[in-house]
């Protein structure tokens, strides 16, 4: 009888334990849904300056911008289609060196509007922890 016992609560906890993968999988695909709407709505209403995170594909690999602090550029593309340029700071964050053109990447920063479809910024911590702390995930790597 106490192998039995036994047996059920192993099962059950398999299947728990599946059961939440599967759930913390839909949540992760239903977040990355919302991100995607609210960018789109953000972008159609001229909002900015609010925090993001979201998984997209790297559209294009862009010179680095020199100007004032170097910033890595690259564009990406939303599940929806939406394109955003994301600018991640190397002056506060390391170089993604094996970045390349059609890679799923997830990032969280702040969303800026402009009419070319919005800038993603702030993709490194704050070492003056004055700003949320923002990263990039390439692969199993995390950039902040």
């Amino acid at each position: 009888m106490k192998k039995l016992l036994m047996l059920i609560a192993i099962a059950s906890g398999i299947i728990v334990g599946i059961d939440h993968a599967h759930w913390f999988s839909v949540q992760a695909a239903e977040a990355n849904q919302n991100s995607d709407e609210l960018l789109t709505e953000a972008f159609k209403t001229h909002r900015s300056d609010f925090q993001i995170q979201v998984q997209a594909s790297v559209l294009k690999l862009l010179p680095d911008d020199v100007n004032g602090s170097k910033h890595q550029r690259f564009i990406v593309s939303l599940n929806s289609g939406h394109t955003l340029l994301v600018t991640h700071n190397l002056d506060l964050a390391p170089r993604i060196d094996n970045l390349k053109e059609g890679d799923s990447i997830e990032f969280s920063g702040e969303y800026e509007w402009n009419k070319k479809g919005g800038v993603i910024h702030w993709t490194h911590h704050d070492p003056q922890s004055r700003h949320v702390g923002g990263w990039i995930r390439h692969g199993a790597q995390l950039y902040q």
